[in-house]
């Protein structure tokens, strides 16, 4: 089972948290200057990377904080856990 290093509560299963995402996708500054197909693209268009990947995970069933992995898609092994920027 893969494990996760919560940076508040220690290593802790992965069933303890909920995949969040792409780390480095970043919302829009100005929402309302966006138009729908920019918006379409921001919220459904992800890339699906195979192997080194930055990624957003919260601890929810542990103190409900956000976190950032630095995580291998394709070996699921995990070379950083930290605090999201």
């Amino acid at each position: 089972m893969m494990q996760l290093k919560c940076p508040h509560c220690g290593e802790r299963d992965v069933t303890e948290f909920t995949y969040g995402g792409d780390a480095n996708v970043r919302r829009p500054p100005d929402p309302l200057a966006v138009n729908d197909e920019d918006w379409a693209a921001y919220i459904y268009l992800r890339d699906n990377p195979r192997g080194e990947h930055h990624e957003l995970w919260q601890h929810s069933f542990g103190c409900r904080r956000w976190i950032t992995v630095h995580r291998n898609t394709y070996t699921h092994e995990i070379a950083a856990t930290g605090l999201p920027e």
